[in-house]
């Protein structure tokens, strides 16, 4: 069984870059992948195994 998580993301004026990776390797440690950015990059969908 899959479980899903989709967050808001606010481009910002400086380091949307450096922000945007460090929030995608945070949610990797904890065993998310990006399932899709939907949205001009202001949203994004995460998908992981609930049983793992």
């Amino acid at each position: 069984m899959k479980e899903y998580k989709v967050i808001s993301w606010k481009m910002g004026l400086s380091a949307n870059n450096e922000r945007l990776e460090g929030t995608l390797n945070e949610y990797a440690k904890q065993g998310w992948t990006v399932l899709q950015v939907a949205e001009n990059f202001q949203r994004v969908i995460f998908v992981r195994d609930k049983n793992r």
